[in-house]
């Protein structure tokens, strides 16, 4: 009987695994990023929980037309304290959506990866978030 060799990771599966970086609040806590922390609440007030992810490209495809919201990336909000998405205007959408599509699973950085949120209304979100 012939054993089977492991596959080798890939580098998005090695820069996936590999934890989001923290930031470290001045009172010694650490806020993590939406997907890292399973959930945000944003600047409106409105909780958004991970639903799924990383997506396969075609599921992130169809919830770039579909979802509710779109954001490309997150961003610390010194003011608030926290991690919060960008989110894009639905003219913003295509070309952010162009520019993930080419770097999902790709070898060189940035790498793209999808998520779905959802919010506790039913809203859907497609977060992109970029690892480099």
């Amino acid at each position: 009987m012939s054993k089977k060799q492991k596959r080798a990771a890939t580098l998005a599966e090695l820069v996936a695994a590999m934890p989001s970086p923290a930031v470290q609040e001045s009172d010694g806590r650490h806020v993590h990023p939406p997907v890292t922390a399973g959930g945000f609440t944003d600047a409106d007030g409105c909780h958004w929980r991970l639903a799924r992810g990383p997506l396969d490209p075609r599921r992130a495809k169809r919830l770039a037309v579909d979802a509710d919201m779109m954001s490309m990336g997150t961003h610390y909000d010194d003011r608030a304290g926290r991690w919060l998405p960008r989110f894009l205007a639905q003219a913003e959408r295509p070309t952010a959506w162009a520019e993930a599509r080419a770097r999902f699973g790709a070898a060189d950085l940035p790498i793209h990866e999808a998520y779905e949120f959802t919010a506790d209304d039913g809203r859907v979100l497609l977060l992109i978030e970029t690892h480099c």
